[in-house]
Formats: structure tokens, sequence, C-alpha cells
């Protein structure tokens, strides 16, 4: 058993090398092209919560305009999201680069550095904000049972448009199940998803 718990441990290092490796290009062009068009700060970071719900400071690529978080409350009445999340899928305040990166996923890339640092899993629950966090109900917050993750089940399910009690439902749901076998599978997923996204940007750029 313990063979087996170290063989995983060290597939799952050799894979998470081999994507740290093949997505350095693009995150090198992207933190360029951040940093030329919309200038500095390149990442935004913002504390969520983790495992065992303990607060960590999550990376990203900067998508909106400096003080966006501040600018919150300005534009609650657009809030799209269901429950205590604030989510606006065509949000004002997002760059001229910011949309794109969002919608795609690129923003998300920086986060590699959350899973080194041991805060964050390649897959799990998408880390809430710490006041969004705070919210939830004690069955709710089962899903602070594993480390939250860049790939969620319930991305894939398009949680923009579901009631956020079916969001919660899911991540409970995977933390109960997790497998090497289903992150597999749920890789295979996220890559069809990322593509249809990376098309339909483009498509709707042309």
């Amino acid at each position: 058993m313990v063979a087996m718990m170290n063989l995983r441990h060290i597939i799952y290092w050799i894979f998470l090398l081999t994507i740290g490796i093949g997505t350095l290009p693009i995150f090198g062009i992207v933190a360029l092209i951040v940093a030329v068009v919309e200038g500095f700060p390149i990442f935004y970071l913002q504390k969520r919560v983790g495992k065992n719900g303990i607060p960590f400071m999550m990376y990203k690529f900067r998508t909106m305009t400096v003080g966006a978080d501040w600018q919150q409350k300005k534009y609650a009445r657009m809030n799209e999201a269901d429950g205590p999340v604030f989510k606006i899928r065509s949000d004002p305040r997002f760059t001229r680069t910011g949309r794109f990166l969002s919608h795609t996923g690129l923003d998300e890339l920086p986060q590699l550095v959350n899973v080194v640092r041991g805060e964050m899993a390649l897959f799990g629950p998408r880390p809430l904000p710490v006041a969004e966090a705070g919210k939830l109900t004690k069955q709710q917050q089962e899903r602070h049972r594993i480390k939250p993750g860049i790939m969620s089940p319930w991305v894939l399910d398009g949680y923009h448009s579901r009631p956020f009690d079916e969001w919660m439902k899911s991540d409970i749901a995977y933390a109960n199940e997790k497998s090497a076998w289903g992150d597999l599978v749920l890789f295979g997923k996220a890559m069809v998803f990322v593509g249809k996204l990376f098309m339909r940007e483009i498509y709707r750029g042309i």
C-alpha cells in the first residue's frame, strides 16, 4: 500500500514537471504581453481558502484594472452568479487582454506555483476568496477537506449557469470520490474544454 502511494506520488510529480516545462513558453509569452500591453503588475494575488480552511495567497495573471477589487460593489447589480460568489462574464473591469486570458483559462497558469508550494493540486475544487468562503454552510465547507485545484469538474460543467448549491455538492462529491484515474479522465476533458474555449474566443475576435 505504501509503495503504491509512493509510486502515485512520483507519477504525479513527473506529470506536474511535464506540464510545467510544456507551459513555460506560454507562461513567458503571456507575462510579456501583459507587461507590454497592460503594464505592471503582471500578476494578481488574492487570499483564497485552501485545505482544512487554511488561507493562502493564490496567483493569477492580472486580467482586470488595478484596484478592481474595490470596484466590486459598484458592479454588484451585474453579478451573474448564484450564492455568495461574484462573477460577471463580460466584466467591465477587464483589461484589453484580460477577457481573453480569463475566458481561455490562461490567467490560471501561475497557480502551478501554488501547486509546487503544496497549497493547491492540479485537480480539485476551485478555491474561493476568503470573504466568499466565509459564507459557506458547515456542510458546504466539506469541500475544504482536500486541496483546491486548478482544474475542477464543476468548471467543465458550466458553473456560471447553474445554482451555487449544485456547485458545492459537486465539489463535495469530488472530494469524496477523488482518485488518480478520475483525475486523469478529468485532465482529458479539461484539454478538450480548453481547446473549445480557445476556438470560441478566436472566432469571436475575427
